[in-house]
């Protein structure tokens, strides 16, 4: 018989009745120390109290109202977003997948109000994930994320990754944009280098097409950066955002140029929920700590401190892992045997992490871990990795 909730999910056997900065605790009172962060959203770790005062402070005097009307809260985020970012404009969603299919929208609308409805085809790269609508899992390419599920919408084109030198010749008289994830997360923890960041910006600006960039995991202070793309000195025309960005709360976004926005005129997309006062109140609060340069600097501060411990856990199972990658706090460690029996062991030990693709196990913790839960959290991976070795 099916279970009441859809079953599409293969969940670990464990449930969480409270959360407590980067722990988890379960009915029994167990208690897990968190590196998934609800993977890469909960940005100031579980129940932060900043956020519930904003949280509490907005409920108490307005939840909802349609997008037929001015939001303030709304205006207020897209203002600090445009200031502390390329952008010229936003639009808040609910996911990142309700920004990845704007996204698309915009740029192949920007091409078609400028007389060119043949430039509809992205660029996309093997690896990447920009969530399970059917214009993000055709744009995937991937046959796990697509098979079942009849014809996958037409216009992507998709490039393996890493062989960047080969992408100015599939870039055509069709192409609308290209996209690209600055550091891939479901796809393995893997950094796009900045000079190949840099090369995607000549070759969109010489050949004639947008760039897109899909900061959804990788934003919001992850890397060290406000936005990882940041490393490479360049922008993009669209860059999607979410997790991270409510802390916690569902709320994504698109943030564009004035240019690459020039196609979303009134009634060319819409949203029911996205950019309610409550995700908005909770974004600015997010948005105002994170983007403090002093913040920032204990990321990577403390993203040091992890990689350092790491790299020590590498030395000494040298069996079972490969190397430590990524950028901040998303990190990710490549296992030589199975990433997911050493997430598994993980849960043994009171320990939360993320698999990913290419035999990675992703580490997202909290941004404000404190160094004490890095140590223990470093400490319980140990143990998880001597118990998969007996």
């Amino acid at each position: 018989m099916i279970s009441s909730v859809l079953p599409t999910y293969n969940r670990a056997p464990l449930s969480f009745v409270k959360g407590e900065g980067s722990w988890l605790i379960e009915a029994g009172g167990r208690r897990y120390l968190d590196l998934g962060a609800g993977i890469a959203v909960n940005t100031l770790g579980h129940a932060n109290p900043e956020l519930a005062e904003a949280l509490k402070a907005q409920a108490d005097t307005l939840w909802h109202v349609s997008n037929l009307y001015k939001i303030p809260a709304q205006e207020a985020l897209a203002d600090k977003l445009t200031e502390l970012t390329f952008a010229d404009t936003c639009f808040f969603a609910n996911s990142g997948t309700e920004a990845a299919e704007l996204a698309i929208k915009m740029a192949r609308k920007y091409w078609y109000d400028k007389g060119l409805p043949e430039k509809y085809e992205i660029i996309t790269f093997e690896g990447c994930f920009h969530g399970r609508s059917t214009a993000a899992i055709a744009a995937s390419g991937a046959e796990k994320m697509v098979k079942g599920f009849g014809p996958a919408l037409e216009g992507f084109v998709h490039l393996p990754f890493g062989e960047w030198e080969e992408l100015a010749a599939h870039v055509t008289e069709n192409t609308a944009a290209i996209m690209i994830e600055p550091v891939q997360g479901e796809g393995g923890i893997r950094v796009v280098p900045d000079e190949v960041l840099k090369s995607m910006r000549q070759i969109a600006d010489e050949k004639g097409c947008l760039l897109i960039f899909d900061e959804v995991q990788c934003g919001v202070a992850r890397t060290g950066k406000l936005f990882a793309h940041e490393y490479a000195g360049v922008t993009p025309d669209i860059m999607m955002i979410a997790k991270g960005i409510g802390g916690g709360f569902p709320l994504g976004g698109v943030l564009a140029t004035e240019e690459a926005a020039s196609g979303m005129t009134a009634g060319t997309h819409g949203s029911t929920y996205g950019g309610n006062p409550l995700g908005c109140a909770i974004g600015l609060k997010v948005l105002e700590i994170v983007s403090d340069p002093a913040f920032l600097a204990e990321v990577n501060r403390k993203a040091g401190l992890l990689r350092q411990k790491l790299e020590g856990l590498m030395a000494d199972h040298p069996d079972l892992f490969e190397g430590v990658r990524g950028e901040g706090l998303m990190l990710g460690l490549k296992c030589k045997t199975s990433a997911a029996d050493l997430v598994a062991n993980g849960y043994e030990q009171g320990v939360l992490t993320v698999p990913a693709h290419d035999n990675v196990v992703r580490l997202l913790p909290a941004l404000n871990i404190s160094d004490e839960d890095i140590t223990e959290a470093v400490a319980r991976i140990d143990a998880a990795a001597t118990a998969l070795e007996s």
